[in-house]
């Protein structure tokens, strides 16, 4: 079981509201990273990941898209990179090597965002964070709970 130092619980109502907090968590979640991005489709979770890139001065908020058939985008910020992946359509570990993970974890300055992460255990094992979307109670909330260790 994964041990973590620090949990935080954010909440948002709208789409611009969770920009914002893709923009936050640049501040709690600095590079060198890799998070697993969690969460249902639909759940928001390219939503967050564009305010992280503007945040990082990478790209605005409209251009960044899911990487679901390209598996890795890569942002370009001032002092980091964020490099957003979708490993959803992977079935193996060694499809992790063929995308070259690893070679983007080690980079001291990357911000690595796996969304569906959790089907494999050598991401989950290596995380440096987790943040967990689910759906509100009320149209457009979006709950969410991220673990992370400094």
């Amino acid at each position: 079981m994964k041990v973590w130092t620090r949990e935080k619980r954010l909440r948002t109502r709208s789409e611009n509201g969770t920009i914002a907090l893709g923009e936050t968590l640049t501040e709690l979640l600095r590079a060198p990273k890799l998070v697993v991005l969690r969460g249902e489709l639909g759940a928001g979770k390219t939503t967050l990941v564009k305010g992280m890139v503007a945040a990082l001065g990478a790209a605005n908020a409209n251009e960044v898209t899911s990487p679901t058939f390209t598996l890795v985008h890569e942002y370009k910020g001032r002092k980091t990179r964020l490099f957003h992946l979708d490993v959803y359509r992977l079935e193996a570990e060694r499809e992790l090597e063929g995308i070259g993970l690893w070679e983007l974890v080690d980079q001291s300055d990357a911000l690595v965002i796996v969304e569906w992460g959790e089907k494999f255990a050598s991401i989950v094992e290596r995380a440096d964070a987790e943040i967990i979307i689910t759906q509100g109670e009320v149209e457009n909330e979006r709950l969410l709970l991220i673990h992370w260790r400094d």
